[in-house]
């Protein structure tokens, strides 16, 4: 009896947690740093402070755990990737991967309950650098692998991993990429490396992967007021609401610099003073300072009167 009202009173904590979690929005941290906001071009000040964004591109569902995958970005760009996970359902989240500054994740897909992938590029000015976070404990940790050595233009429209090892990828290049605009790439290292299978103008089809990548039961959506995420999972036919995220998570204020007078030094002084001498006159007698005339040389002959001759 007592094991069934601890069972009970354990499912109403539970139920109790869902629906807090999902009243309440989770915000994404966010520091509001002056390099990383001048680097897309944003001047914040306390007049006219910078609005910073949550945007989720993919979810990701691994047993009791989900991931999200997206970016932080501002009006004028995208200011780093972003990673989160939670181990409950979506009670509570928590960021296991670091942040990749001037980037965004895109798809994210598990095989199994270790191993899974996130693709993401390097956004600004265009997207170029592809790269991979990849883990293979479940999600507990996740490190990051370049495309390519040398990068280069394009983004990763698409991939799908059939085992633990063997998946297959396509790249947009761009429709001036001299050797077709996408780029078919297969591994057979569970993504730690990738080789080209063929270029084509013509947008290709990966043949293992399913139609539709979507997850059935798990989604997300922006509530009506366009303020927060809503994480949701399906229930028969009904789509319940474990979680809420904030999609507006800063307003970033920066403060003006501050800059001191330098002390004057090494500065003759003396026309000043005497400036200031015939200013304490010009007080005391009530009337413009006004300096004595020189007396005339008596000494040395003066110009000769008109009219008259030596």
């Amino acid at each position: 009896m007592l094991r069934d009202f601890a069972r009970t009173t354990g499912l109403i904590a539970l139920a109790a947690a869902v629906a807090l979690a999902a009243d309440e929005p989770f915000k994404v941290a966010y520091d509001c740093g002056e390099e990383e906001l001048q680097s897309v071009g944003l001047l914040c000040t306390e007049q006219e402070p910078c609005s910073i964004f949550l945007e989720i591109a993919s979810i990701a569902p691994v047993g009791r755990k989900l991931y999200l995958a997206g970016n932080i970005h501002a009006t004028s760009g995208t200011l780093s990737s972003v990673l989160l996970g939670s181990d409950d359902g979506g009670l509570t989240w928590k960021e296991p991967a670091k942040r990749t500054r001037m980037a965004g994740l895109g798809q994210m897909q598990f095989y199994d309950l270790e191993h899974g992938w996130a693709v993401g590029e390097l956004q600004y000015p265009f997207p170029h650098d592809p790269f991979f976070l990849l883990t293979s404990d479940g999600g507990a940790s996740w490190r990051n692998r370049p495309l390519t050595e040398d990068g280069g233009p394009g983004a990763i429209t698409k991939f799908w991993f059939d085992s633990a090892k063997h998946g297959e990828m396509i790249l947009d290049a761009g429709k001036s990429s001299p050797s077709g605009r996408y780029v078919a790439y297969e591994s057979e290292t569970g993504g730690e490396s990738w080789m080209i299978r063929s270029t084509s103008d013509q947008l290709p089809k990966i043949s293992r992967a399913p139609a539709i990548l979507d997850n059935e039961n798990f989604r997300f959506r922006a509530d009506n007021k366009g303020k927060n995420y809503e994480v949701q999972k399906r229930t028969g036919e009904k789509w319940d609401t474990v979680s809420t995220l904030a999609i507006e998570i800063a307003s970033c204020k920066m403060k003006a610099q501050e800059f001191k007078d330098e002390p004057v030094t090494n500065v003759d002084t003396t026309a000043d003073d005497a400036a200031g001498k015939d200013y304490v006159k010009e007080l005391q007698i009530g009337g413009p300072a006004i300096p004595k005339a020189a007396k005339p040389d008596k000494s040395k002959p003066g110009p000769p009167a008109k009219g008259k001759k030596n």
